[in-house]
């Protein structure tokens, strides 16, 4: 089954969406953040002067890749006025990493405009105004900061406005700030850690009008118990947690879906994507294909969260790795079988997976391979506009036309992908990959054409799942 073609007019105006953000972008750079240095994902407004302070109240001003230039349009000329020092990302595009929290880390999430003021005095007036002036506006949650008031895009923290470093625990570099004795502490960075406990929070009184605590949103006011963070970023983070719901408490995975987190330019962010993992995941369930189950799901603090089955057992990746890539032929093979036959009744069912990789296959104790995260999955006959997947697993022409990239035949190259690191224990990372007889020996002649057959690339030339799932089998 191949997925309909994508309306070119579509295709058009994502892409002259993503053209005029960008200009946009650019022209607010080149008036208010003319220093750019090289090597650096950062513009400023001016240099590093003797008057600035080493140390101080930082604020920061959070928005999405869509509201960064009306966020910056708002308050650039106030901050130009103030004389303080204050930067901004380079591109959306490094916003959009930056707000993904891989690349740069988890903390620097909604970090868009970082403001260092010259005194406390200074930046007590500044978050105010900034706080009139981006209210409503979206953009993430910053990680360990503390908001200035509810739903505000202005946060602050405690830190150093120098790149003042010592050595950690570890032996590595890290930054720095002096305590009231002048001794150089790290500047750290987590939970609890915004405001020192030697400094007194400037901003409490303010703070104190919102008739609550402001904390780091939880979803433990329910039923389901969080205790290990899985993984976290931008959009939310997964967590092993206990659904105490039921009589004995059973494991589950709580998966959380941040309003404008990680938002993308067609306006999807990480509340959006849970509640969409949930629509595919009853859909291919209802089809008969052993996804995760979903126990429930809930909003609460204005994110979405669900809740789904524990698998237990290890993913393919995972056990790569335990095995030092030395799996046995018979035993890549049968998995390679499995995860061939999942994908044709996903493509059966009228879905495009969109991320098949070892990661995303578990092999339960009772030894089936069954697939977990469907984010990023679409209708084969409704393709998305937007690229979506894992380095290493899509196709060379979704690297060169990332728009309009969704076809089944993206999943049949991660499908070879897959097969090829399970064969040879290893993600080989370059385009064409090496050949299977050079890396594995023993491997059937048949099973390494139908993985080069996979891998061609030209899109039309790729073998159905079903196709290769038979060719494997025939092979054993």
């Amino acid at each position: 089954m191949e997925s309909r073609p994508i309306d070119a007019d579509l295709v058009r105006r994502h892409t002259e969406q993503i053209r005029s953000l960008t200009r946009e972008w650019g022209e607010l750079c080149a008036r208010y953040l003319p220093l750019a240095p090289k090597r650096s994902i950062w513009r400023f407004n001016r240099g590093f002067s003797r008057n600035d302070p080493e140390q101080g109240w930082k604020i920061h001003v959070s928005a999405t890749i869509l509201s960064a230039s009306e966020v910056f349009r708002r308050v650039a000329p106030l901050l130009s006025r103030s004389g303080a020092l204050f930067k901004a990302p380079c591109s959306l595009r490094e916003l959009k990493r930056l707000n993904c929290g891989l690349f740069y880390g988890f903390s620097q999430v909604g970090k868009f405009i970082t403001v260092y003021p010259q005194s406390e005095r200074q930046a007590l007036s500044l978050a105010q105004s900034l706080h009139k002036l981006t209210y409503r506006l979206p953009g993430p949650p910053v990680p360990y900061d503390l908001v200035f008031r509810k739903n505000s895009r202005v946060s602050y923290r405690y830190g150093g406005f120098t790149t003042s470093k010592i050595r950690g625990p570890d032996g590595t570099r890290v930054l720095a700030i002096r305590d009231p004795r002048g001794k150089l502490i790290p500047d750290l960075r987590g939970p609890g850690a915004a405001v020192p406990g030697w400094a007194t929070d400037p901003f409490l009184k303010q703070r104190r009008q919102l008739g609550k605590r402001i904390s780091v949103q939880s979803p433990l006011g329910t039923t389901i118990l969080a205790y290990e963070v899985m993984s976290r970023r931008g959009k939310g983070g997964v967590y092993r947690a206990l659904d105490l719901s039921v009589s004995p408490a059973r494991l589950c995975v709580l998966k959380e879906g941040k309003r404008h987190g990680e938002t993308d330019f067609d306006g999807r962010d990480g509340y959006w994507r849970t509640g969409h993992e949930a629509r595919v995941l009853s859909c291919l369930s209802s089809a008969g294909i052993e996804v995760p189950e979903i126990y429930t799901k809930f909003e609460t603090d204005g994110n979405q969260y669900l809740v789904v089955e524990f698998i237990e057992g290890q993913n393919l990746q995972s056990l790569l790795l335990s095995r030092r890539g030395e799996m046995a032929l018979s035993e890549a093979v049968l998995y390679g079988i499995q995860a061939a036959r999942l994908l044709h009744k996903i493509h059966a069912t009228g879905w495009m997976w969109r991320d098949c990789k070892p990661l995303n296959l578990i092999l339960s104790k009772e030894g089936i391979v069954r697939p977990v995260d469907f984010e990023g999955a679409c209708p084969i006959d409704k393709p998305d506009v937007g690229l979506w997947g894992t380095d290493g697993y899509l196709p060379p022409e979704s690297l060169k036309h990332p728009f309009g990239a969704s076809r089944v035949s993206q999943d049949l190259f991660a499908l070879g992908a897959t097969l090829h690191q399970l064969l040879c224990g290893r993600l080989d990372g370059t385009y064409p990959p090496k050949p299977l007889d050079r890396l594995r020996r023993g491997v059937n002649p048949r099973v390494r054409e139908i993985i080069s057959a996979l891998l061609d690339s030209d899109p039309q030339s790729r073998p159905d799942a079903k196709s290769a799932a038979q060719i494997l089998e025939s092979s054993r």
